[in-house]
């Protein structure tokens, strides 16, 4: 059988099993799936080196399915090929059989790629169009630095590519010189309600690929030949400067007639309209398959693995980092922003371990990754990502599974754009790690379209779900000193995924020192009394601590506790609640949902009687040109934190 008949007869194979699947699942995208029936079939089963009996063979060639919906066909191949599913004594290979559990409850075949599910020839979970590219980039950024020859392939759809993220991946790819990642993007022209806009065509999307510097090839998507020299040529364009895209024409329904045009998109056929569907797609195979015997596919091996050089080592203390650096007046004046200490920290574990990696979006000058940049040893694991957030976090999840761990920086407030990809980070067991520098209203004088302020309510409800592994989803750290910054740090490095930092502007006094042990989960009480606890983090926790002078003059014996970490252990908490009357204030900068909420959720759980009471910023706030005048303004200042605290106890303060 010539290639070109092979290619046709394997993807019509792959689409009746695809129409299968989606029937018995009585749900699914089978007409997507038609449509990549053969550029699938000359990735997986021609073009692309990888093993199936070892899918995440470390010098594997990749495929990214950023248009996820048409994971049908993908599984249909791996089952075709006894791909191995699982790890360890639970690992097997995909049967004909587990083709029909798709979408069940217990089955390792989710709705959408889902690598922690047991598909582990996928590196991300994609689903939520327009992040695959950028995890495709974050694997082709890994496989440079690595030296490997892995080519790493990235299928888009047509009406995704409107995301700007595949704007910003494209601009990505171009400025990182990007050659060994291929966009392909299916084009078959319709969405999910309707046609994809004139945007969108090949046309359109050609022109705008070589707008962004891109050697494009336009192609049948249904010509075996045409998709595999399409191929070979970004193959051998690999050692040029310029990125390749390939624009592939398609059919959405390709081959069942009475299933294209509008109106198909996630509906799978039953009954009579399968049987109907299935005779449709091997007619359409007669004259391309059925005068030819034989079978001219071949899967090519990857290349032998050799062992990455790792290096891992505790990284230096505090005090060694400012003595090496040339900060060592930053202990004589006795404070530090928590964001400088972050920068020192990166600096540091990127010298102790190899596999860090720092990712910024333009500001690494506020955030201080700049420590990582301006290093000659570890610049070449700096990736300026420009203001593009929702890619920088992408990319990292492809840098995560090109086995880094890359810490990524920007603004809190920027932060909040890319939540939908950290999100999907975390389903995708990804090992990443997030800091948000400018936190809260102590920014001030830049007013809150700087501000973090929703921030920790979001990564809070993070935290309180079970990842894959039975860990937090998500660690939510709030440094109150330099110390404390830079200990947590290195503990987000040595922990196995994803955790946001929180850090500010000011420059802050030390709490702490170097014997103070910060754990994630963990809290530390920096003051004990009887009669009531505050609770607080961060910033705030300076504020806090100037309360309690007032207070242990109005004679109120506080306890303060600083709560660094989400979740955290609540029963010793609520003990240490217990011993001061049961009287609890929850002091924070940022909107509600945050340390208050978690700890109301405690006591609520716990079913015992306290009384709780939380102070967080109540209002939009607006510039003013100091700490202590934005805090005044938002009812947080420390006469605020006094009074309020007082009035709990029924004492009238000074």
């Amino acid at each position: 059988m010539s290639f070109e008949a092979a290619v046709h007869a394997k993807a019509i194979q792959l689409n009746h099993a695809s129409l299968d699947m989606c029937a018995t699942a009585g749900s699914g995208h089978p007409t997507t799936a038609l449509s990549l029936g053969h550029i699938v079939t000359v990735l997986l089963y021609h073009s692309m080196r990888w093993l199936p009996e070892h899918p995440q063979y470390p010098t594997s060639d990749r495929l990214v399915l950023s248009e996820g919906h048409a994971v049908p066909l993908i599984y249909a191949a791996l089952a075709d090929l006894g791909t191995v599913v699982g790890s360890g004594a639970s690992s097997r290979p995909l049967t004909q059989d587990d083709l029909q559990t798709l979408r069940e409850a217990e089955s390792v075949l989710d709705g959408h790629p889902s690598p922690m599910e047991g598909v582990t020839f996928f590196d991300a979970a994609t689903g939520s169009l327009g992040q695959g590219l950028s995890v495709a980039c974050g694997l082709g950024i890994a496989a440079k630095n690595d030296g490997l020859d892995r080519r790493i392939y990235c299928i888009i759809g047509d009406g995704e590519s409107r995301e700007g993220q595949i704007h910003e991946a494209l601009d990505f790819m171009a400025d990182h010189k990007l050659t060994n990642v291929l966009p392909i993007f299916n084009c078959n022209g319709y969405g999910q309600a309707d046609a994809v806009s004139r945007q969108q065509s090949p046309e359109t999307m050609v022109k705008k690929l070589e707008a962004f510097g891109f050697m494009v090839v336009d192609v049948d998507g249904h010509n075996p030949e045409a998709i595999q020299k399409a191929i070979e040529q970004f193959v051998d364009n690999q050692q040029s400067d310029q990125p390749f895209a390939l624009v592939a024409r398609t059919v959405k329904g390709w081959g069942v007639a009475s299933m294209q045009g509008g109106g198909w998109h996630g509906k799978p056929t039953t009954k009579d309209a399968l049987d109907q569907a299935h005779s449709e797609l091997n007619a359409t195979g007669v004259g391309l398959t059925s005068a030819l015997a034989g079978d001219d596919l071949r899967i090519y091996p990857p290349v032998e693995h050799a062992n990455q050089q790792t290096t891992s080592k505790d990284p230096i203390s505090f005090k060694e980092a400012l003595n090496l650096y040339g900060m060592q007046k930053v202990l004589a004046s006795g404070k530090l922003a928590t964001r400088k200490a972050y920068g020192l920290a990166l600096q540091a574990i990127g010298h102790a371990n190899s596999d860090v990696y720092a990712l910024d979006c333009d500001v690494s000058n506020s955030t201080f990754a700049e420590n990582f940049a301006k290093d000659d040893a570890l610049a070449n694991r700096f990736v300026e990502c420009k203001i593009a957030e929702q890619n920088m976090f992408s990319v990292a999840v492809g840098l995560s599974a090109g086995g880094k761990v890359p810490f990524c920086s920007t603004f809190g407030k920027f932060v909040t754009r890319g939540y939908d990809q950290i999100e999907m980070a975390m389903n995708s067991g990804a090992n990443i790690k997030i800091v948000g520098s400018h936190c809260g209203v102590s920014l001030a004088a830049d007013g809150p379209s700087q501000m973090a302020l929703p921030d920790v309510a979001w990564f809070r409800s993070l935290s309180a779900v079970k990842d894959h592994r039975g860990n937090p989803g998500c660690y939510v750290l709030q440094p109150a000193d330099a110390y404390a910054a830079y200990a947590l740090t290195v503990a987000m490095a040595e922990y196995q995924g994803v955790c946001y930092m929180r850090t500010t502007r000011p420059e802050v006094e030390f709490i702490y020192s170097q014997d103070t042990i910060f754990n994630l989960g963990g809290f530390e009480t920096l003051t004990e009394g009887r009669d009531l606890l505050i609770v607080s983090a961060g910033y705030m926790l300076h504020e806090c601590n100037k309360a309690l002078d007032s207070l242990d003059k109005a004679g109120i014996d506080a306890t303060l506790v600083d709560l660094y970490s989400l979740p955290f252990e609540s029963d010793s908490l609520l003990d240490i609640a217990n011993q001061n009357g049961g009287n609890i204030l929850t002091v924070e900068d940022n909107y509600g949902g945050g340390i208050g909420s978690a700890v109301a959720d405690a006591v609520t759980d716990s079913g015992d009687a306290f009384t709780i009471q939380q102070m967080y910023v109540r209002k939009i706030p607006k510039s003013a040109r100091s700490e202590q005048a934005i805090l005044k303004l938002c009812g947080l200042h420390h006469t605020d934190i006094t009074r309020t605290a007082a009035e709990m106890v029924g004492v009238v303060a000074v």
